[in-house]
C-alpha cells in the first residue's frame, strides 16, 4: 500500500507538471504580431515622351525638356534644355543626325559646341551650352546629357522637334 501511495503521488506531480505545462500563455504572449505596414512605394512609371517611337532623340520646346529614347521607351530624359529665340528659333519637324563633333566652334558666332550632334539645316545641333538663355536655333544641354546624347546619337538617328 505505501508502495501505491509513492506511485499515487509520483502520478500526481506528474499530472500536475502536465498541467502547469498546459496552462494558457499570458495575453501578451497570445496576441497576434501587430499588423505591419509596408513602407516601399513603387515609383510610377515615366511618362512616354511626347515623340513617334522611330525617333532616337524627341525635342519639346514648350517644355524645354529633351529625351534620348530607343523605340518609344526612355533612355534619358527628361533633361532640361535651352533653344532658339524669337530671333533664331529651333526649328521644329523631324530630322536625321547628320554629323558630330565632340570639339566643334560656331563658324558664324566663333561660340564653343561641345559634343555636338548636328541635324537640322542651318547648324542646327544639340550641344552643350548655358540653359539659362536662348541660343541662336541649337538645342543646349548641360554637360552631362549633352556627353550622352553626343555618346548615344548617329548618323541617320531621327531627332524630333515639336513646338
Amino acid at each position: 500500500m505505501r508502495h501505491r501511495l509513492v506511485l499515487l503521488a509520483i502520478a500526481g506531480l506528474a499530472l500536475s507538471a502536465c498541467t502547469a505545462q498546459a496552462e494558457p500563455l499570458p495575453a501578451a504572449m497570445t496576441a497576434p504580431p501587430p499588423a505591419t505596414t509596408s513602407t516601399t512605394t513603387t515609383t510610377p512609371a515615366p511618362e512616354p515622351p511626347p515623340c513617334e517611337p522611330r525617333s532616337r532623340a524627341c525635342v519639346r520646346l514648350s517644355t524645354k525638356q529633351a529625351w534620348l529614347v530607343t523605340n518609344g521607351v526612355t533612355d534619358l530624359g527628361p533633361v532640361p534644355i535651352s533653344h532658339g529665340g524669337v530671333a533664331h528659333p529651333t526649328p521644329t519637324g523631324t530630322y536625321p543626325v547628320a554629323w558630330k563633333d565632340a570639339e566643334h566652334t560656331s563658324s558664324s558666332y566663333g561660340d564653343s559646341m561641345p559634343f555636338s550632334v548636328f541635324f537640322a539645316p542651318g547648324g542646327i545641333a544639340f550641344h552643350q551650352g548655358d540653359l539659362a538663355t536662348d541660343s541662336h536655333g541649337c538645342v543646349r544641354l548641360d554637360l552631362a546629357s549633352a556627353q550622352v546624347f553626343f555618346a548615344n546619337l548617329n548618323a541617320g538617328d531621327l531627332v524630333e522637334v515639336l513646338p
